[in-house]
Parts: C-alpha cells; sequence; structure tokens
C-alpha cells in the first residue's frame, strides 16, 4: 500500500499511544520506508548484474555494516547535537526537522524518521566509495544497499524505543533504556541507536542515570534564551515554541 506523506501524517502516530500491530502498519506504509525498501531490492539487482568478485563484494558489504555505527555516532553527537545548523537561516529549518522537533515531542512518529533529503546524500557519499574501492560498481551497489537496509533496521529499533510497549527480547529492553536516558535524562551521552560501542570508546555512555546529573537542556538541545533571541529561525518556524524552560518530560 502506498500512500502520501501528508496522508501518513494527518493519522497522528503517537508512539506512546500505540501497540506494536499499529507500528508495524505504521512502519511499512511510511513512505519513505517504502522508498527505501524499493531502492535496497533494485540495489541489489545491479549488485547482482555487475557481480565480478563475490568475495570482494561481500567484504564491501561487511565493511559498510562495521562502520554504520561509527557513522551514526559521529553525525548523531557532532551535527544532530551540535549547534552550528541552527546559527544559520540557511539550515536553521533543517536542523529542525532532522533532530529538534524529535527532541521536543520524542513520541511523533513523524518527525522520529531521518528526511530522505539528508539520509539518501550521506548513505550514497558515506558508502558508495567504500564498495567502489573494494569491488566496483557491484561494490557500489551492494555497499548502499546495505546501508539502507541497516538504516530500515535502525529505524524500526528507534520506533520500538519510542513505542509504549515494553519489548520481551533483552537486548530491544536493553537499547529502550539506554536511548529513554538520552531523551528524557542527558542528551549528552548514549548516542548510539542500536550499537553503544563508541560511546563506550569516547566516552559519552553511561548505562544508570545515577551515571549523570539531569539536564536541563534534554528537551531543548541548548536552543533556549539567549540561544534562540540570537538565532530566531527555528523558534519562528514553531510557534508558539517552549525553548525557556528546562527539561520537565520523565521516562
Amino acid at each position: 500500500m502506498v500512500i502520501g506523506y501528508k496522508a501518513w501524517k494527518s493519522q497522528d502516530y503517537l508512539l506512546d499511544r500505540m501497540s506494536l500491530r499499529e507500528l508495524v502498519a505504521a512502519y511499512f506504509t511510511y513512505p519513505g520506508i517504502q522508498i527505501y525498501l524499493a531502492l535496497m531490492a533494485a540495489l541489489a539487482v545491479v549488485a547482482l548484474l555487475t557481480l565480478r568478485n563475490p568475495l570482494m563484494t561481500a567484504l564491501s558489504v561487511a565493511l559498510v555494516i562495521i562502520l554504520y555505527p561509527l557513522v551514526w555516532y559521529v553525525l548523531h553527537r557532532w551535527v544532530l547535537h551540535g549547534s552550528y545548523l541552527y546559527k544559520s537561516p540557511v539550515t536553521a529549518a533543517l536542523w529542525k526537522r532532522i533532530h529538534f522537533d524529535h527532541h521536543q515531542n520524542p513520541h511523533d512518529m513523524s518527525v522520529l524518521f531521518g528526511g530522505l533529503h539528508t539520509t539518501l546524500p550521506t548513505i550514497l557519499l558515506v558508502n558508495g566509495p567504500v564498495g567502489a574501492l573494494i569491488a566496483g560498481w557491484s561494490g557500489v551497489a551492494a555497499g548502499v544497499a546495505s546501508a539502507i537496509g541497516v538504516t530500515c533496521y535502525y529505524e524500526f529499533c528507534h520506533c520500538i524505543q519510542h513505542l509504549g510497549y515494553t519489548p520481551k527480547s533483552g537486548f530491544l529492553k536493553r537499547i529502550k533504556r539506554l536511548h529513554m536516558a538520552h531523551h528524557f535524562h542527558n542528551e549528552a551521552g548514549n548516542y548510539g541507536i542500536t550499537n553503544y560501542g563508541w560511546d563506550r570508546v569516547l566516552g559519552t555512555f553511561y548505562g544508570h542515570t545515577r551515571e549523570r546529573p539531569r539536564s536541563d537542556t534534554v528537551r531543548n538541545l541548548g536552543y533556549t534564551g539567549a540561544e534562540s533571541e540570537r538565532y530566531p529561525w527555528v523558534a519562528r518556524l514553531t510557534p508558539p515554541l517552549e525553548v525557556t524552560s528546562a527539561a520537565s518530560s520523565t521516562q
């Protein structure tokens, strides 16, 4: 079933009020996910048609999967949680869409997914060269397809983390707890979604909320008070915008 984004969004998918069955239906009818799946299938065909060295092509896939957690960590920590995007009128709307809105309303599924206009170029620029160097066009197609597949997996796990549902899986339960701490306790840590290895390596991991003080900027990401007055473009796009209050939501 293919539906437009406006029609999909009009359903008001709020994850804290949805069942797992409703999430699965919303996930697979989201236009962005449908585009990901179609691209992944098309790229898989291209990879097979241009296949010359199966071992090297498989290696390009493996490297993409290994590199993905580091790429996500870098983007999440230094781009999405950085301040430079909201400081420019050119990129303020982009930052608002790709992360600020998600921290303002963490359960709104319509702002949980990454925008295709940012995710697809990033996937191609990061993973295309890796595949090309290892296995040529087959490596490019297989590597990018794998990155899209991992992105779909991350997006679904991300939805589960915000769903009003306690997973039966120990793994899902653990990553949900860690991600909820990022959203409702202290945003300066636990940047991973399914993999927190780089958080451990780079000192931003915390397993329990008692290990970090509660952050006053967990909902507004520091875009508050003088910052919102000096760089008003995000505030102008989101009336009325409560950027001056401390974090008040609880897990």
